[in-house]
């Protein structure tokens, strides 16, 4: 078992940590993670401080995410979303799909 989902576990319905670099590499066990989140009773928040750089196959994984959370009727929450994770949604004109605003913490 990898260490990040060892890590989700230990914390079942605390937040899932984005990588630093969210890659096509990284997306498989960041898939599993925010699966398990959108399984347990609760909001789905994911910590957003860390990333340094994401790519198409993670952005895609949170789009996903966030849609079965409000199928579920729980509230998806991006908590302290890095300047370069604000930039990539931004540029990928995602802002509006998730809130992206000048604060710390997007609903």
């Amino acid at each position: 078992m990898n260490s990040m989902l060892s890590q989700f576990d230990a914390e079942a319905g605390g937040p899932v940590s984005l990588p630093a670099h969210g890659s096509t590499v990284t997306a498989e066990d960041l898939r599993v993670q925010l699966v398990l989140a959108a399984d347990v009773d609760g909001d789905v928040v994911i910590d957003g401080s860390d990333v340094e750089s994401i790519g198409q196959a993670v952005l895609q994984l949170l789009i996903a995410t966030k849609a079965e959370a409000e199928r579920n009727g729980q509230t998806f929450t991006i908590a302290n979303p890095s300047e370069p994770l604000r930039r990539r949604i931004s540029a990928c004109g995602l802002s509006d799909q998730f809130g992206l605003e000048e604060e710390d913490q997007v609903q």
